[in-house]
């Protein structure tokens, strides 16, 4: 057995398909020095047991662009290592057994198109006769996808392994990592120990592939990685004579999932409630292992499925299987460099998809260590957008048991987590729940979505139509734009940029000069050296030497991260000071109105124009009155210290009665925002688009010295634009917009929706989405004729390049 290296380029820790699919494409790099060291023995963790299903269809084009990879890789693989990998093509076949499923089965085939995945809408004749078992018996109708397949887990990571070494990478198996070394804020190193000894590895990359120990592993240096082991249930029948090979089959309304394999049928579930495995941590001789059986947790699911494929109750059960896979909070994997720590990669979480996610997966990590960037937008998977209290021990139990089940429940828009809620909350939460707020939750912050009327249920009703809050939210809608609303949003992240080198420091990482007077407000976008948007933000000058960065909640760690990687050697201090300030915004025509009834401050034009901050009294307190809209109307955004944030909002709530004020929710905020066409960052800009093609180019001032990005920005504008990010307004009034929905141009499909919503002042449905245009003029754009497909039917749609409301912006500035 060769010795264990003491440097290496990289030490990969985990031998299951992640870290197998790592080692292998950095290996295919040409990187040497590839070291990979597993505690067990290969694929001992959850990979052996893993159903093995490649899917094409994920929930976003990278995601489906990750998973179409993984599969072409896996047919290629026995080819070049000579180890079999059972991959075949048989297809799948999804069930829906409700008009609600099967309305998200027809926009799924509508996505499947727009992401040039092969799909056919079928009948539940049509899938009989493809699955010749089944008991169609309130089937409403199905989708069939082709190419989709399944493979032997084992053998798929196996000859990941052997392509790794044949190209120089070396795999030490019963070799359990003991600890991570640092040097400052960059990863040094490894320690191991095994029968024979222990010993330390010098890196300048270490990646965990840990799978369920990937949260254990991450604390050993430092960084947060939310994930839990549940149980996962399968069983396989007896030998079935005449059992030929079938498609995938899919029914979620029934939890399960069927697969042939070797003449067997195989019966897995995601049940809705999941039980956490190994709370207070992983046995250490865990290898191989299976957990106890649990046939009454199981048995709904068998007697559903012996309902739907008879085969299944006559030909008895060979194996009961129960064993662990690791899940997150969000039910996405977790990939990329660590917020804090330089050089730590992860590829984890992987929420029973493993399989199916690997290779593409480990391809992108390896790009992304090799060119120190993202090959392109990984926002879905991206381990920033974890946070910090996620990793608590109470709150992840709770929280997977729901995980698990939302993979095969219905994926409505909107649609809330139930569990592990109450966690964060804005200093105005309590007064807002007693006037009918009806919450939702991200990253982890309570958020009044809407407002329910007195004697309405104070809960979403989901639907793929219009749910039970539609018309409270059109009355919010409503009330900014005729009159006065208040929201919250104080779950915004806050960044405070402070030192002598703070104006320095900010002009080179954003794209709009930041040399500007105190009490300025500035629209600008972090770009990256490809001229793609890391981050959306404003920025306020509060001081000579200090900034106020405000970034959407989900962001603000990634936004953190993105800052302190570029501060280099600029003399400055960031700061998270989101808990610190409440902020409630103040809406509409009538805005300065309600701010001059508490306040003695002025709200002209003439000392507060648009753009501007200034510190105020409110009520018999203090704030500060930022004068900047995502709505597209008169207002300001008020930041309260937040010990006086419960006075503000009295004050401003009883001055507001007589007129008329509103309290509104998120809803509202998204779709009077989408009606100005205002962009979504992470929907409708990402790190891939170009700040140019988004249509922000008024936010680049490349007449200032050097920041990132401006040289690509000079490029696109003497090149010329690729694509252009456009508004549509559907010509019909009924159908509904959320994203993903395919848009075609005189009859030929040229994109999909980044975002949507419903325009209430409007009147239909509006969404966001780049078309490709190079060589063309914005008119020979707007000239063609547009339709957008919802459900498998094309909609007729008006498209714009400027805001559909207000084109000219002139309501913010009354």
């Amino acid at each position: 057995m060769a010795e264990i290296p003491t440097k290496a380029r990289a030490v990969i820790v985990g031998g299951g398909v992640a870290g197998c699919s790592v080692a292998y494409h950095l290996a295919k790099l040409g990187w040497k020095d590839i070291v990979l060291l597993e505690r067990k023995q290969l694929t001992s963790g959850t990979t052996w047991h893993a159903a093995g299903l490649i899917g094409q269809l994920r929930s976003s084009a990278n995601m489906t662009k990750l998973a179409k990879y993984t599969q072409e890789l896996y047919f290629g693989l026995e080819a070049e290592t000579g180890l079999a990998t059972g991959i075949k093509r048989v297809g799948s076949i999804s069930l829906a057994l409700s008009d609600e499923r099967h309305e998200e089965l027809l926009r799924s085939a509508s996505m499947a198109r727009a992401f040039g995945v092969d799909v056919e809408e079928i009948s539940p004749q049509e899938a009989l006769n493809r699955y010749p078992h089944l008991n169609i018996d309130g089937v409403k109708g199905a989708v069939f996808i082709p190419k989709d397949g399944q493979c032997d887990p084992s053998n798929v990571a196996l000859s990941l392994a052997k392509g790794a070494r044949m190209n120089g990478a070396q795999i030490f198996e019963h070799t359990k990592v003991t600890g991570v070394h640092k040097r400052g804020n960059r990863v040094s190193g490894v320690s191991w120990e095994n029968a024979t000894g222990s010993g330390t590895i010098e890196a300048d990359f270490v990646v965990n592939c840990a799978g369920m120990w990937g949260r254990d592993f991450g604390r050993m240096a430092g960084v947060n990685i939310p994930l839990q082991a549940c149980e996962h249930f399968y069983i396989v029948s007896q030998a079935i004579e005449g059992l030929n090979d079938l498609p995938v089959l899919r029914v979620p309304d029934e939890c399960a999932y069927y697969k042939v394999d070797a003449g067997k049928l195989m019966l897995g579930a995601f049940e809705p409630v999941a039980k956490p495995w190994a709370v207070n941590g992983i046995p250490d001789n865990f290898e191989f292992d299976q957990l106890p059986e649990d046939f009454d947790h199981f048995e709904p699911i068998l007697e559903a499925a012996c309902n739907r494929v008879p085969l299944l109750a006559e030909a008895g059960i060979h194996t009961f299987f129960n064993g662990p896979e690791s899940f997150t909070p969000d039910n996405a994997y977790y990939l990329g460099e660590a917020p804090d720590l330089a050089g730590f990669f992860v590829a984890a979480g992987f929420n029973s998809i493993g399989i199916q996610s690997a290779g593409g997966a480990g391809h992108v990590l390896a790009q992304w260590m090799e060119d120190g960037e993202r090959p392109f937008d990984l926002g879905d998977v991206d381990i920033l957008r974890a946070q910090n209290f996620q990793s608590n021990q109470r709150y992840l139990t709770a929280r997977v048991t729901e995980s698990l089940g939302l993979l095969y429940a219905d994926h409505f828009p909107y649609r809330q987590k139930a569990t592990a809620r109450g966690i964060r909350r804005t200093p105005f939460h309590a007064q807002l729940a007693e006037q009918g707020a009806v919450f939702g939750e991200i990253g982890g912050w309570e958020r009044a979505n809407w407002y329910a009327n007195a004697g309405q249920e104070r809960a979403y009703r989901y639907s793929w139509g219009r749910q039970n809050w539609f018309e409270n939210a059109a009355a919010e809608h409503r009330a900014v734009r005729t009159n006065i609303g208040l929201y919250d949003m104080s779950s915004f992240g806050k960044i405070r940029v402070e030192g002598p080198d703070a104006e320095a420091f900010i002009n080179f990482i954003s794209g709009a000069q930041m040399s500007v007077p105190a009490g300025k407000i500035v629209y600008t976008q972090f770009l990256n050296h490809r001229g793609g948007i890391e981050a959306d933000v404003t920025v306020t000058r509060l001081s000579e030497t200090a900034y106020l960065v405000v970034t959407p909640a989900v962001t603000r760690p990634a936004d953190m991260a993105w800052m302190r990687r570029h501060s280099g050697n600029f003399n400055l201090v960031i700061t998270d000071v989101t808990a610190g300030e409440a902020v409630l915004a103040v809406m509409g025509p009538n805005a300065r109105a309600l701010m001059a009834k508490v306040s003695p401050n002025d709200f002209s034009n003439e000392s507060n124009p648009f753009g501007t901050a200034q510190d105020i009294e409110l009520g018999m307190g203090l704030a500060r009155a930022h004068r900047v809209s995502y709505v597209g109307e008169l207002g300001w955004e008020l930041y309260i210290s937040a010990d006086m944030a419960a006075h503000a909002f009295e004050t401003l709530w009883e001055a507001g009665q007589d007129l008329g004020a509103k309290l509104c929710g998120m809803h509202m905020m998204d779709s009077c925002r989408i009606e100005k066409a205002y962009r979504h960052f992470g929907h409708d800009i990402s790190c891939e688009d170009h700040v140019l093609e988004a249509g922000l180019g008024f936010a680049v001032k490349t007449d200032k010295p050097d920041f990132i990005g401006r040289d690509a920005v000079l490029r696109k504008r003497e090149a010329g634009l690729s694509k252009r990010l456009l508004q549509f307004k559907l010509n019909d009034p009924e159908p509904l917009l959320y994203h993903h929905e395919p848009i075609l141009r005189d009859g030929e499909f040229v994109g999909y929706t980044s975002s949507g919503n419903y325009g209430h002042t409007l009147g239909a449905a509006i969404g966001m989405g780049y078309v490709p245009c190079k060589g063309q003029s914005a008119a020979e754009v707007l000239a063609s004729r547009y339709e957008i497909e919802v459900a498998g039917r094309r909609i007729s749609a008006t498209a714009s390049l400027k805001p559909i409301y207000d084109p000219n912006s002139e309501r913010t500035k009354v």
